[in-house]
């Protein structure tokens, strides 16, 4: 067996224990910001997974360390544990996704906790500049990346109001002014006496929108909720 592994070779106590340190760390760093933002998986989720996906890393460490002279006869199918941690973490990022309102929420948690994982078995092998390095990178997807690159996705917007002229008129030149499309317009009208004291139609529109980045969609929520004759503006995925 030809078998070389530097870092298994050199392994000791005090490696052991500042690996451990590091995932620790990138453990904390990463669930606090979960933390912080109410997310599913917070800080002790991600310390657990990133401690056990460093733990099996030193195993296979150490695994190495020890087979490195023995018999050529012994193979060892090295990095085998590890990648059963990459596939097997899956369960706990399943648990976090979650359906509300017809809207998948959780993914951004689920893939930071499949990060901390392989940030884990980086740090177990003895790379902890790269694992390091890999921790900023996912703070700052997860802190910055959304400040700098503004995707606004497309939404559709239900808008109650009376007085029908009046109304499509301020949108429409709202949505021109600031260069909204709109992608699809479904409406329906409910005769509803007690509405207004001046009106006895409800109408309701439901826009399918595309918002240029400069804008999103609560600057248009609150900028067309705020006009006299509209009763109810919301977003909806229905």
């Amino acid at each position: 067996m030809n078998f070389s592994f530097t870092h298994a070779q050199a392994l000791t106590d005090l490696d052991m224990f500042i690996r451990i340190g590091i995932a620790v760390l990138i453990g904390c760093v990463v669930g606090i910001e979960r933390e912080y933002k109410n997310r599913p998986a917070g800080l002790r989720t991600h310390v657990l997974v990133c401690l056990g996906a460093c733990c099996i890393a030193l195993i296979e460490c150490m695994f190495a360390k020890n087979l490195v002279g023995s018999d050529d006869h012994i193979t060892y199918n090295f990095g085998r544990l590890c990648a059963q941690i990459i596939s097997g973490i899956g369960f706990l990022g399943a648990g976090t996704i979650f359906m509300q309102q017809k809207k998948i929420a959780g993914l951004t948690t689920a893939a930071s906790l499949w990060n901390v994982a392989c940030l884990g078995i980086v740090t177990g092998y003895g790379y902890y500049w790269l694992s390091l390095f890999g921790c900023v990178l996912v703070l700052i997807v997860l802190l910055l990346l959304q400040r700098i690159i503004r995707v606004n996705a497309i939404k559709r917007v239900e808008v109650q109001f009376i007085h029908r002229a009046d109304t499509l008129g301020f949108i429409n030149k709202y949505f021109e002014e600031n260069d909204i499309k709109v992608l699809d317009l479904d409406f329906h009208v409910e005769n509803v006496l007690d509405v207004a004291p001046d009106a006895t139609n409800l109408y309701t529109n439901i826009y399918t929108l595309h918002l240029p980045s400069k804008i999103n969609y609560a600057e248009v929520i609150n900028y067309l909720a705020a006009y006299k004759f509209i009763k109810s503006v919301r977003t909806t995925n229905t």
